[in-house]
């Protein structure tokens, strides 16, 4: 094939994805995948001198759609560069201190849909969306139902500002729990319900908007610190993340900690944004195109590539819980290749339209196992997964309660070692060399079926079993004896309650402070602890009602479980029902420390800084928070105003 021919071929592929991404907010492939196509044609285009007509690398965007007003955008919107390692963006980086520049910003690279809204005599008057770059879709109604975008601000002059709209993963998770068609992902969310014309299903989806630069103003804007400095003062979310570096080395140190904590957001990113702090010298540094010269987005390793449903099995989980695992055609996936992923139950199968032999979009990030988000493309030969009738372990019938299937013999052997599986784990009893194999020995050859098995077994059992020599043996009788003190929110954890995880097995325990009051509680006392609603109140309540459990707990005890009660003492302070923020390094005590310390006084501990925010504990470094506490007027503390009131 000639290389026009593969240009063709690929100006002709990457157009379709464009007109799926952002006409129809419908992808069909990843983001990876996409810049691999994408990159191929600039290569292409590079080696050969040639670009065609039609060639996505000469333009931004895609088409406007025509069920929507026009709004002809002040100035053009460009795209960004992209570095696709350090070497490159070390490149740029050096390319920009040639050129003048002395300090760069850096931001996250949020994964959702542009918009620029136009202020005026300080209201809002109108709001777009990036459409082709120089005129974009009229979305003023749309905008107006997100909460936190102003509808007024103080400046008083003309301002036009561009950023972001997002659906945090919280409120997409908690939607598509109920949603008949499940959404794909956070950035399909977001454009979805900005470019419907219901501004009901605007509002329904919970959208967040994050500004981040000013495209004109009647006033003097001076640098990309301005720009940042003045959203906050006018009420705009920026999110909390924006730092100013001159040094390549300090850069790539703080690319790499986003990098590392960027699953942790509630929000998706795909990288980051560096740009030339100094506006003055942008406009001398100029543009290309497509891009700014001086601004480039360094993205992070892909976590979401498309792979074909080849089969799907069901896992039973320690509740009789089945689950769906897909194996999929092999990919390379965040440093892993990946094989397998999940659903989460037959519903999800269901409401995603799952099915063998399509294409499907799959997830990884970090340790947490691959799931599949949706379908990408069925095609002739997909093939509908059915939904079972047999355990496909035991071979009992199943229940279905419209979600979830389960088998309800409590003694399927799947069930029997996903149960003790859970209950040595790190977080749990944390008895080390007992992985889920060895449990699964353990079950077959010594008829370990029960919590108190465990704590009977012998050395002499044990080396019946493949792999287990005398030091072997020795770790796991010291680990299992050294498992008998346990503090309270890992025994209940590890006991395996239905709804109950680590973080809500801490609240209980710091709640109660002891099993027997938490084995006494009612379900009104636990519906009043936060963040534990019904369904958990009614898993606990259902637990220790049953007396085969309460037995069982019984016999742990006798068997020498030594479960570390918890002192709950609440002091009464100024800080009693107050929301608190920690931001900065602080003197002689850790951020947890200092966060247990709020709480025994009383306070809630946030993460971020809003409206709601009582008090901000400021110590030294403190950053954006400080900046957003003192614009939002929050009152900000020192270290010592909290131990005077410990």
């Amino acid at each position: 094939m000639s290389i026009e021919a593969k240009m063709k071929q690929l100006i002709e592929e990457i157009n379709k994805h464009n007109y799926a991404y952002y006409t129809l907010d419908n992808p069909t492939i990843s983001d990876k995948e996409y810049d691999d196509l994408y990159y191929e044609l600039v290569r292409l285009e590079s080696e050969s001198g040639i670009i065609l007509e039609g060639s996505p690398t000469q333009r931004v965007g895609d088409v406007v759609l025509d069920k929507f007003d026009k709004i002809t955008h002040e100035k053009p919107l460009y795209s960004l560069n992209k570095a696709q390692n350090m070497d490159e963006l070390r490149s740029w980086f050096d390319d920009m201190r040639s050129a003048g520049a002395k300090e760069f910003s850096l931001e996250y690279k949020f994964d959702g849909l542009r918009v620029v809204a136009k202020y005026s005599g300080g209201l809002l008057k109108t709001c777009a969306t990036r459409g082709n770059g120089v005129i974009g879709e009229d979305i003023t109604a749309q905008v107006k139902t997100i909460k936190n975008v102003p509808k007024a601000i103080e400046y008083r002059g003309e301002v036009t500002v561009m950023g972001e709209v997002l659906m945090r993963l919280s409120v997409l998770e908690d939607y598509n729990k109920t949603a008949t068609e499940p959404l794909k992902n956070a950035r399909n969310a977001a454009a979805g319900a900005l470019r419907n014309l219901d501004t009901k299903v605007t509002a329904s989806r919970n959208l967040d908007a994050y500004m981040y630069d000013i495209l004109t103003m009647d006033s003097n804007v001076s640098s990309q610190r301005f720009v940042h400095e003045f959203l906050q003062k006018q009420g705009f979310d920026t999110f909390d993340f924006f730092e100013i570096y001159s040094d390549f080395d300090s850069l790539k140190s703080a690319i790499e900690k986003v990098d590392n904590i960027k699953n942790k957001l509630d929000i998706l990113i795909d990288g980051v944004v560096i740009k030339v702090n100094d506006y003055n010298l942008r406009e001398d540094i100029g543009y290309t195109a497509k891009y700014p010269k001086w601004a480039i987005a360094y993205k992070f390793e892909a976590q979401e590539l498309t792979s074909i449903v080849r089969d799907v099995v069901w896992q039973v989980g320690r509740t009789g819980k089945l689950t769906p695992v897909c194996e999929i055609d092999p990919i390379e996936l965040a440093g892993a290749t990946v094989t397998h992923a999940t659903l989460n139950n037959y519903d999800d199968i269901v409401r995603k339209d799952v099915a063998i032999g399509s294409s499907v979009f799959v997830r990884r990030s970090n340790e947490v196992i691959p799931e599949i988000l949706g379908v990408a493309e069925h095609y002739a030969n997909s093939k509908k997964i059915t939904k079972p009738d047999n355990c496909p372990c035991c071979g009992e019938g199943l229940s279905y309660d419209g979600i979830n299937l389960f088998c309800n013999n409590e003694h399927c052997k799947e069930r029997v070692v996903a149960r003790l599986t859970h209950f040595v784990s790190k977080n749990a009893m944390n008895i080390d060399g007992l992985s889920e194999k060895t449990i699964e020995l353990m079950y077959d050859k010594l008829n370990v079926t029960k919590f108190e098995d465990l704590y009977t077994i012998t050395p002499m059992e044990l080396s019946i079993l493949d792999g287990f020599k005398d030091k072997k043996i020795n770790n796991v009788i010291s680990s299992i004896n050294d498992s008998k003190k346990v503090k309270l929110s890992n025994f209940i954890y590890a006991l395996g309650i239905n709804n109950i995880g680590e973080k809500t097995a801490k609240d209980l325990a710091k709640a109660f402070g002891s099993l027997d009051k938490l084995r006494n509680a009612s379900l009104e006392e636990l519906v009043a602890i936060k963040d534990i609603g019904d369904i958990v109140a009614s898993s606990i309540v259902e637990y220790f009602d049953n007396q085969r459990n309460i037995d069982q707990i019984n016999r742990l005890i006798d068997l020498g479980i030594d479960i570390e009660n918890v002192e709950v003492i609440i002091k009464d302070s100024i800080f009693t029902g107050k929301t608190v923020v920690i931001t900065g390094t602080l003197d002689n005590m850790s951020r947890d420390e200092a966060k247990a310390l709020l709480e025994s006084l009383g306070a809630k501990v946030s993460g971020s800084v809003s409206s709601k925010t009582d008090y901000l504990l400021a110590g030294e470094n403190a950053g954006s928070k400080l900046d957003k506490a003192i614009a939002l007027g929050v009152k900000i503390i020192s270290l010592d105003d909290v131990l005077s009131e410990s």
